[in-house]
C-alpha cells in the first residue's frame, strides 16, 4: 500500500500540461515535485508553495541534481514519474538540419531516458512505482511537416512498450498518454523553432516554400480550436495511470486521437496516407 501523501516528480511544469498536472495532483494529496528548465519558472513555482527544482532534459547534470535532491526529501522513495515537456520543429524532413534533430531528440527522448533510467532502480527497491509518459497522437500516426516531432514520439512509444515488458512483475507500471490538440504554447514554441532551425534562408530555398508560407501564416494567427481541449483533459488519465490498481498501457485524449487510433487499425497504409495527406493539405 502507498503511504500518504504519495510522491510524484513532474517535468515540464513551466506552463501547460505540466503546470496544470502539478496543481491538480497536489490537490489530490500527492507530494508533488514539479520541475522546469528555467530558473525563473522554478522560482515562480516555489512562490506557489511547490517543492520545485531545475531540470532540463538537454542538461544531464540538472537531471541528476534534481532527482538526488528530491530523493533526499522522500527518504529515497518515489511513487510516480510523469515525463512531460517536449517541442516540435515543423518542417519537411529534407529541410531539417541534423543538429536540429539531435537537439530535439535530446529534449524529447534521450533526456527522458536519462531520468527514467535513474528512477527505475528507486522503484525496483521499493517494489512499486508508476512511470507515465506524455506521448502524442503523433506517437502512432505520421503527418507531413511534423516529421521531427513524430519521430521522437514514435521512439518514445517503442521505448515505453519495451520498458513495460521488461518491468513486468516488478510492481512498476508504465503508461502512455496520447493527447491530440491541447490548449498550450506548443504552436508558438514550434514557430520559434522553425525560425531557429530552418529560418528565412531555408524558407526561400525549400521546394516546400509555398506550404511553409501558408502554414506559417496560420500558426501566427493561432491554431483553430476544433477538437482542442484544455490541459486538464490530460490530467484525468494521468490520475488514473498513477492511482488505478491496474493502469492501462495507453490513454487516448481528444476525439482526433480516438478516431485516428481506430483508422490506423482498419485502414491500409496507403489509405491512411491519403486520409492524413488530405487532412494536412486542408490546414493550408
Amino acid at each position: 500500500m502507498y503511504q500518504t501523501p504519495r510522491s510524484v516528480l513532474i517535468t515540464g511544469c513551466s506552463t501547460g500540461i505540466g503546470e496544470v498536472a502539478a496543481r491538480l495532483m497536489r490537490g489530490r494529496n500527492w507530494r508533488v515535485f514539479p520541475t522546469a528548465r528555467k530558473q525563473a519558472d522554478v522560482d515562480r513555482l516555489k512562490e506557489q508553495g511547490f517543492e520545485a527544482f531545475l531540470l532540463d532534459y538537454e542538461d544531464p547534470a540538472t537531471i541528476k541534481v534534481a532527482l538526488d535532491a528530491i530523493l533526499k526529501l522522500t527518504d529515497g522513495k518515489l511513487d510516480g514519474l510523469f515525463n512531460n515537456g517536449a517541442y516540435a520543429i515543423p518542417g519537411a524532413l529534407e529541410d531539417m538540419p541534423v543538429e536540429g534533430l539531435q537537439t530535439l531528440f535530446q529534449a524529447n527522448f534521450f533526456g527522458w531516458h536519462d531520468l527514467t533510467r535513474q528512477v527505475v532502480p528507486v522503484m525496483r527497491a521499493q517494489g512499486s512505482g508508476r512511470i507515465v509518459q506524455c506521448s502524442s497522437i503523433l506517437g502512432f500516426i505520421a503527418m507531413k511537416y511534423r516529421g521531427a516531432y513524430t519521430a521522437s514520439k514514435f521512439a518514445l512509444e517503442g521505448y515505453s512498450d519495451t520498458l513495460r515488458q521488461e518491468l513486468s512483475g516488478t510492481g512498476i507500471h508504465v503508461s502512455l498518454i496520447e493527447p491530440g490538440p491541447i490548449e498550450t504554447r506548443f504552436t508558438a514554441n514550434a514557430l520559434a523553432n522553425f525560425d531557429r532551425w530552418i529560418g528565412p534562408e531555408g524558407l526561400i530555398a525549400s521546394p516546400h516554400r509555398k506550404s511553409y508560407e501558408k502554414r506559417r501564416k496560420r500558426m501566427e494567427q493561432g491554431e483553430p480550436g476544433f477538437f482542442k481541449l484544455p490541459a486538464e483533459a490530460v490530467v484525468k488519465p494521468l490520475i488514473q495511470a498513477l492511482e488505478a490498481k491496474k493502469p492501462k498501457p495507453r490513454y487516448y485524449v481528444t476525439i482526433p486521437t480516438t478516431v485516428l487510433g481506430v483508422a490506423k487499425r482498419f485502414l491500409s497504409t496507403r489509405a491512411l496516407d491519403r486520409f492524413l495527406g488530405k487532412a494536412a493539405d486542408a490546414e493550408e
